[in-house]
C-alpha cells in the first residue's frame, strides 16, 4: 500500500491517511517527536499496521476517535464488524441500521471514513458484488481486498478437518 499518514490524540487514533489524499482533515498537524502521549497510539498503531500486512493479524484492538455525525459514526460501527476477507453491500448496512433507503447515506458516511483499513470501509461493496467507488482510488480498494480473500483463503485452506 505505500506509506501511510496517522493521525492521533493523546489517547486515540483519529486518522490513517495515504498521502495522495486530498482529505486528511481539519487536524493540527505536530510531526511525532516519539515522546509525546500521541506517540504511544502512533507507535501501537504502525505495530499493528505491520501485523495486518505481515498476515499475521486480521483485526485491529485501537483506541479510535473519528471525527463524524452520529450516523457516520453508527456506519463506521457497522463496518468494523465485517469480518476479515468479507463483504457486504451499502444496503445490507443500511437494513442493519434500521432503513433499506439509507443505502446513498451510507455510502457517503462511508467514503468519509477518516480511519480506512481499520475501519474496513474498503469491504463494502455494491449490491451485485461490483466494487464501488473508494475515497483512494479503486486500485487500493481492490489490493486490499485481494490481499485479505487469499490470507482468508489460505487460512481455510490450513484449518484442521471439522468432524461431520
Amino acid at each position: 500500500m505505500g506509506e501511510l499518514v496517522l493521525t492521533a490524540s493523546e489517547t486515540c487514533l483519529t486518522g490513517v491517511y495515504f498521502p495522495t489524499s486530498r482529505h486528511m482533515g481539519g487536524e493540527a498537524w505536530v510531526e511525532d517527536d516519539g515522546k509525546g502521549l500521541a506517540a504511544k497510539i502512533l507507535a501501537r498503531t504502525r505495530e499493528e499496521l505491520a501485523a495486518y500486512f505481515a498476515r499475521t493479524r486480521t483485526t485491529f484492538d485501537l483506541p479510535l476517535e473519528p471525527s463524524g455525525t452520529p450516523f457516520e459514526l453508527r456506519v463506521w460501527e457497522e463496518l468494523r464488524a465485517i469480518p476479515f476477507g468479507a463483504t457486504r453491500s451499502y444496503s445490507e448496512i443500511a437494513r442493519r441500521l434500521g432503513d433499506a433507503r439509507l443505502t446513498r447515506a451510507v455510502g457517503a458516511a462511508n467514503g468519509k471514513n477518516p480511519i480506512p483499513i481499520i475501519v474496513p470501509c474498503h469491504r463494502v461493496v455494491g449490491a451485485n458484488g461490483d466494487l464501488t467507488g473508494y475515497r483512494w482510488g479503486l486500485q487500493i480498494k481492490k489490493k486490499l481486498l485481494a490481499f485479505e480473500q487469499a490470507r482468508a483463503d489460505r487460512s481455510m485452506t490450513n484449518s484442521p478437518a471439522q468432524p461431520g
